[in-house]
């Protein structure tokens, strides 16, 4: 188990997703697999009583940095990590 509002990667061979645990609630980015270099974005979800305070652009921060540190780009399918990539143009080198 992972301390409280740390974030965790769990993968499997075709999907995987970022976890963000804190006081009993999970917030995720949920990713599949295109190929060794390559992963599509396709949702991400954080609860109702913990929108508001920075969870999803934590974890979209965490993937980002994950595709530099590990050479892999993002296709961005969920409509939140869209946004985020377009207000942040300084992530143009990992969404593709």
């Amino acid at each position: 188990m992972s301390a409280e509002g740390a974030i965790t990667k769990e993968t499997g061979p075709t999907k995987g997703r970022y976890v963000l645990r804190q006081n009993g609630a999970e917030a995720e980015l949920t990713w599949s697999v295109v190929n060794p270099t390559q992963i599509i974005a396709d949702h991400t979800g954080v609860p109702d009583a913990m929108r508001g305070k920075g969870w999803g652009k934590r974890l979209v921060e965490h993937m980002v940095a994950d595709a530099r540190a590990n050479g892999f780009t993002v296709i961005a399918l969920c409509p939140f990590v869209a946004a985020q990539a377009r207000r942040h143009p300084e992530w143009a080198d990992v969404f593709v």
